[in-house]
């Protein structure tokens, strides 16, 4: 089943399309973290405004680096001793679509080590949009029953892969990293 709904996801981010999907924390709205057209879809659908930056998820160290310039070492290691999903704010991004970034030209990219999003982020070959799924200001989604009916009917696609999964996640830490190592803790 996991490799079916990676497969159908793949297909809908091609075309420029919005899923919703299990990540490493809660469920999120995703998109072709490249695609400005998708990116826009995602903020009408959180209705959010896009002065807010949206996070993504990416497969593996080697893709972070093809939209990050200048990742500090200690990065490296702060990644690989989180006890849980931690998400890196990075200057300079690169090859993202400028809606999905800061208005300083940061942006937080997550290094999933779930096995769907991992899978999914390996399969499309580019970063995914990882957002809560929910509209903004309202509580946060700690399990697929919780989403609202109006996010389940305004994506593209929903993926059933891990639906009934009752444990509650949280969002990730999130750290903003400074090419030089130096960091400032945004949320724990």
């Amino acid at each position: 089943m996991l490799q079916d709904e990676v497969k159908k996801a793949v297909e809908v981010l091609k075309q420029g399309g919005v899923i919703l999907y299990p990540t490493d924390t809660i469920w999120g709205i995703g998109c072709d973290a490249t695609n400005p057209e998708a990116v826009k879809k995602v903020y009408e659908i959180k209705r959010r405004s896009d002065s807010k930056a949206l996070i993504c998820l990416v497969d593996s160290d080697a893709r972070l680096t093809r939209y990050v310039r200048n990742v500090a070492d200690v990065t490296w290691n702060m990644i690989e001793l989180a006890e849980k999903p931690l998400t890196v704010i990075f200057d300079n991004a690169t090859g993202l679509a400028p809606n999905l970034l800061a208005e300083d030209g940061s942006v937080g990219i997550r290094i999933t080590k779930e096995e769907f999003s991992k899978e999914l982020c390996f399969r499309f070959q580019k970063p995914i949009v990882s957002t809560s799924a929910n509209i903004s200001g309202e509580p946060t989604a700690q399990t697929f029953d919780a989403i609202s009916d109006e996010i389940k009917n305004a994506v593209d696609y929903v993926v059933r892969y891990n639906q009934r999964c009752k444990e509650k996640h949280k969002p990730s830490s999130i750290i903003k990293m400074k090419p030089n190592g130096e960091f400032t803790i945004i949320r724990e």
